[in-house]
């Protein structure tokens, strides 16, 4: 049972860094993308576009990788290690950027090289993620 708890608390943890994150990406790509098209006159419209405009399409696998994690935690899924590991180790490696190439991994090297927020959202989730991957052995 204390396993369970400890397991929970730490899925908890890392949707936690991974939502703090998020939200800085999308703050980042809110004003990249306001310096190209205007100011955005609300946050619903800042939904839409999160959510269907190509330019936050980027984006997307970080989201879902965030609902698959929420979802575990829900479920009776998260009592099995190798199921929590095996996530974890996938956002690990969606969490790598790229100086080269295309997609998610060189998009975010771009929010890395702008914005500090980005900067220590990413190492504070890739240090949390680090430890619960090693922790899980």
């Amino acid at each position: 049972m204390w396993k369970q708890r400890s397991r929970d608390a730490s899925l908890d943890s890392i949707c936690r860094e991974l939502l703090r994150l998020h939200k800085a990406l999308l703050d980042d790509e809110r004003v990249a993308y306001e310096r190209v098209h205007g100011r955005i006159p609300s946050n619903g419209e800042f939904l839409q576009l999160v959510l269907n405009d190509a330019w936050f399409a980027w984006l997307r696998p970080l989201s879902q990788s965030i609902a698959e994690l929420d979802e575990l935690s829900e479920s009776d899924a998260v009592s099995d290690g190798e199921i929590f590991r095996d996530l974890l180790k996938s956002v690990q490696a969606l969490l790598t950027p790229a100086e080269e190439g295309e997609g998610f991994a060189r998009q975010y090297y771009d929010a890395l090289q702008r914005s500090p927020d980005v900067v220590l959202a990413h190492a504070s989730a890739k240090a949390l993620l680090g430890q619960s991957i090693s922790s899980k052995r």
